[in-house]
């Protein structure tokens, strides 16, 4: 019978244990760009990883992503977030260009960012369609939210690159973009 005080390294088979991520790639923008892109993403991991910490150039952003430069309308998303204002929830069906990583999720300026760790499931298996889910949230220097989103990219083919970006603005200076495979 288990233990309710059992510690998370003596439990086998779950992702927790930290040998189970591995760096595939990351980096820091010294400069503003349109986009972060992973791309030639090896296929020998289980599933996929990204914790991103970062900002926008102007403007309170959506932050949005595409596989395999797949700029269709075969992607579909729904979210939830709360506030201290309120809570909601949205989605959109199948015909978005791009799954929503978070909304509202690049703030303006180098001082505020949002962070977020998305993870992308079963990103080699050329059998079912491809699905992520993120959890996000942003500070606005006292105000802000909290997001739990997923999305779906109707496609079977295996991810070999993904692109990160906000909706309507750059990404600004030294926002942060780490990949891991998951064993």
């Amino acid at each position: 019978m288990p233990i309710i005080g059992t510690q998370a390294s003596q439990i086998s088979g779950h992702l927790l244990t930290p040998n189970n991520f591995e760096s595939i790639s990351t980096t820091t923008l010294s400069s503003t760009a349109s986009d972060v892109t992973f791309s030639s993403i090896p296929g020998t991991y289980k599933h996929l990883q990204i914790r991103v910490m970062a900002s926008a150039v102007s403007g309170n952003q959506d932050g949005l992503m595409q596989f395999n430069g797949d700029t269709g309308t075969n992607y579909s998303y729904h979210f939830l977030y709360g506030s201290g204002a309120g809570s909601g929830s949205a989605g959109a069906a199948t015909t978005q260009s791009y799954m929503l990583m978070s909304n509202n999720f690049y703030t303006t300026g180098t001082s505020l960012c949002g962070v977020a760790v998305i993870d992308i499931l079963d990103y080699t298996n050329t059998n079912k369609y491809k699905t992520m889910r993120s959890l996000a949230g942003v500070d606005m220097n006292g105000s802000g939210s909290m997001n739990l989103c997923s999305g779906n990219w109707r496609n079977t083919a295996a991810i070999t690159s993904i692109k990160l970006y906000p909706a309507g603005s750059t990404i600004n200076t030294y926002s942060s973009y780490a990949l891991y495979g998951v064993k």
